[in-house]
């Protein structure tokens, strides 16, 4: 099988752990793959939710200018208000939470936005319907 489409994005990371453990936590993302980068020595992570084929490629460098800063960010649908609000808590409590939840009605839901390790954004959402509309488009 020969992947075509969007497959991944990747993101510079001071340190490839905190990102890993950021990215189980708040994403529920998971390790696909890991080396070393035997030409830079950089450490080189495949992480996915594994509900789709895409992934994020996490690339250890020295220095990180985050890119995806809101407005900017990754998005990842939740399966409920209430797994929204728990991570956003947990989030809050962590120091990490940059927009607490918010309700825009469709086709947006209920948002919110958190602060990866390196300074990146992640969106959590509820009622986004991005599937759906992709299916009705067919």
């Amino acid at each position: 099988m020969i992947d075509i489409g969007l497959t991944h994005i990747a993101l510079p990371v001071l340190r490839v752990d905190q990102s890993i453990e950021f990215y189980f936590k708040y994403a529920g993302m998971k390790v696909l793959h890991r080396r070393t980068d035997v030409e830079t020595g950089a450490d080189v992570v495949w992480l996915s939710d594994c509900t789709r084929p895409f992934a994020i490629v996490l690339i250890q460098t020295s220095v990180v200018q985050p890119v995806l800063t809101p407005f900017a960010h990754l998005g990842v649908g939740c399966q409920s208000r209430e797994l929204v609000n728990s991570l956003c808590e947990m989030a809050s409590l962590e120091g990490v939470l940059i927009q607490k939840p918010e309700d825009s009605g469709y086709p947006i839901g209920y948002w919110a936005y958190l602060q990866d390790p390196d300074g990146h954004t992640l969106e959590l959402s509820y009622g986004q319907e991005i599937g759906l509309t992709l299916e009705n488009a067919s």
